[in-house]
């Protein structure tokens, strides 16, 4: 048991005693040789390494262990948006493989262009872009693109919110496991609380959380100077805030002059049934980040979208001088992605999904009462689990779960600690749901 249960907040640790015994169950000789080959020659974290297990192979919804067995990956690290390996992904990512496969800097490529278009195309007002090697990458370009544009360097974040872990996005970001014991962090940043249910320290409760954006704003005319509020439109988790909370935010931040920058790079490009979450909230950003499933679930990528008129302020300033600032084969990936989500038609997909996952967390809700809350926007769902007298945290009862899920065939990861954090690809199958919910609650009941 680590000594702060905040370090688990953003994925299941690898120091835990339930950990720790989960792994002696592993007797497949090949995959403990791996496992102690990785351990001995990767700095050792207490997010990876030492690793869970190996992977030998994954397709669609599912990944495949080297000891056989099979697991519903509804973790996925957010990137399998259209489920690993779709075949029209690969076969674009091959075909440009061959054709070109780096482009040196200072010079632009078609599929770049290409993708920039068409990223371009997805809002009325975000018509600027820059790609980046990944999400934490992107949040620094966004970071600099608002200290350049207001001249401010101040920036409002919430508590609890991950960005990425570079140091500029860990000084961003709000978790105990990537702040702790660095020493000191970027000047600039203040935190706010985040528009959690469970822990709102205004209890604001579902209602509205009016108290938790009103907050942001007191805080944007007592600074006076703050360069841009950045935030995740939903926290992972997820915590899901009303429509009424970024519409505050979002006229805040207008009125005090500072720009608002939305993480989605882990729910953008169709998980919440909208191209862009931001859109479920009838706002628009000045800046949005995106990434993880931009890369087709094969390659690292992500991509800022600003508005046009920030053009200027840029044109003699450096903001995303990277070496693979126009991969060929990331942008073609890409582009393939937005093929097959047009192509088959998984935005109304994953609304259809949306209403069948809600009728099974809702029936497991009834069922246990170990189960305080239930999540979910498109196919980004949460399961909190909490002492049913107490309302503490139950966070060995999560960890129970998790892993004699992972016996049972299904793979998911914990956020906070205490919530079960599901996020199946776009074109997960209704029997998938199925099977999925049906080991949660076996497992819920095996564990209680």
């Amino acid at each position: 048991m680590p000594d702060n249960p905040n370090l688990r907040s953003e994925g299941d640790i690898n120091t835990t005693g339930r950990r720790l015994r989960f792994m002696e169950s592993v007797n497949d000789k090949f995959t403990l040789e791996l496992l102690e080959r990785d351990s001995n020659v990767f700095l050792h974290q207490s997010l990876s390494t030492p690793c869970l297990n190996v992977v030998a192979s994954c397709s669609g919804a599912s990944i495949t262990l080297e000891d056989g067995r099979t697991l519903l990956d509804f973790h996925g690290n957010y990137i399998h948006n259209a489920g690993f390996s779709h075949p029209v992904i690969l076969e674009a990512v091959t075909r440009q493989i061959k054709e070109l496969s780096f482009c040196t800097r200072r010079y632009t490529n078609r599929p770049a262009v290409e993708l920039a278009e068409k990223l371009a195309s997805l809002s009325p007002t975000l018509k600027r872009v820059l790609f980046a090697p990944g999400g934490s990458e992107a949040i620094s370009m966004a970071l600099k693109i608002a200290r350049i544009v207001t001249g401010r360097h101040k920036v409002i974040s919430l508590w609890d919110s991950f960005h990425g872990a570079t140091l500029d996005a860990v000084s961003a970001g709000g978790e105990a496991t990537f702040r702790q014991g660095i020493g000191p962090l970027l000047p600039g940043f203040e935190h706010a609380p985040p528009p959690n249910p469970s822990e709102c320290p205004f209890e604001c409760g579902r209602e509205c959380n009016k108290q938790c954006a009103k907050y942001i704003e007191y805080m944007l005319e007592k600074e006076g100077d703050v360069s841009a509020v950045v935030a995740e439109t939903i926290r992972s988790s997820p915590f899901i805030p009303p429509t009424g909370y970024w519409q505050i935010v979002r006229e805040a931040c207008t009125r005090h002059g500072a720009l608002l920058i939305l993480d989605e790079i882990p729910h953008a490009l169709g998980r919440t049934g909208k191209m862009f979450t931001f859109q479920h909230f009838g706002i628009e950003p000045d800046i949005v980040v995106i990434g993880k499933g931009l890369g087709g679930g094969i390659t690292p990528f992500a991509a800022l979208l600003t508005r046009d008129e920030f053009n200027e302020s840029l044109k003699h300033h450096s903001v995303g001088h990277f070496t693979h600032e126009k991969s060929p084969v990331a942008s073609a990936a890409a582009l393939a992605l937005f093929r097959v989500i047009e192509e088959e038609d998984l935005l109304a997909h994953v609304n259809r999904m949306n209403k069948s996952a809600i009728a099974h967390l809702s029936g497991l809700k009834k069922k246990h009462s170990v189960i305080s809350d239930v999540r979910i926007l498109g196919l980004m769902m949460g399961i909190e689990l909490r002492d049913p007298v107490s309302g503490g945290k139950a966070l060995d009862l999560a960890e129970d779960v998790m892993y004699r899920s992972m016996e049972l065939g299904l793979n998911f990861k914990l956020s906070m600690g205490n919530i079960i954090n599901l996020t199946p690809p776009m074109n997960v199958t209704t029997s998938q749901l199925e099977q999925a919910f049906g080991i949660i609650d076996r497992a819920l009941e095996e564990s209680a």
